[in-house]
């Protein structure tokens, strides 16, 4: 019989934290990555049901932070003006206090490549906010959170 879980368990995202190339981002509101699948079709005689193969994998993601410097201006903008293709290492954490045994779930993205710079973005009466995606090529599971 499974255990149940209870409410208390879900982890909140408020306690997650990134390090973008080891210095820590504090104006973090929210970060995504996944590993989207490339699959083939997979067709076979004597079977009608399309099967598929997983051929490759691209990982795609989004930092999002308040506007609270120029971070990302500092990090792109000068270098891709000149031609560079510039590359980060990204380390996220989430350590809720009510996870199980106060686990952690660390995770590093590598070869991290950004989308877009945005300039500039305001309004009057709103908050400042920067929305970042970007693409990975690599990544490594540092900590999991175990099932009770």
């Amino acid at each position: 019989m499974a255990n149940k879980i209870t409410g208390n368990r879900v982890i909140n995202g408020t306690w997650g934290e990134i390090w973008i190339d080891g210095e820590k981002v504090s104006e973090l509101i929210g970060l995504q990555a996944k590993v989207n699948f490339t699959k083939e079709d997979v067709n076979m005689c004597g079977v009608l049901a399309k099967d598929t193969k997983v051929t490759g994998w691209e990982g795609t993601g989004t930092l999002r932070m308040h506007k609270t410097s120029s971070r990302m201006a500092m990090k792109l903008g000068e270098e891709i003006k000149k031609g560079k293709d510039i590359r980060f290492e990204i380390i996220s954490k989430l350590a809720d206090p009510d996870t199980i045994n106060a686990q952690a779930e660390r995770i590093v993205l590598k070869n991290v490549s950004f989308d877009d710079l945005t300039l500039i973005d305001f309004e009057a009466k709103a908050l400042g906010q920067v929305e970042c995606p970007f693409t990975f090529t690599d990544y490594d599971f540092i900590d999991l959170i175990k099932p009770e």
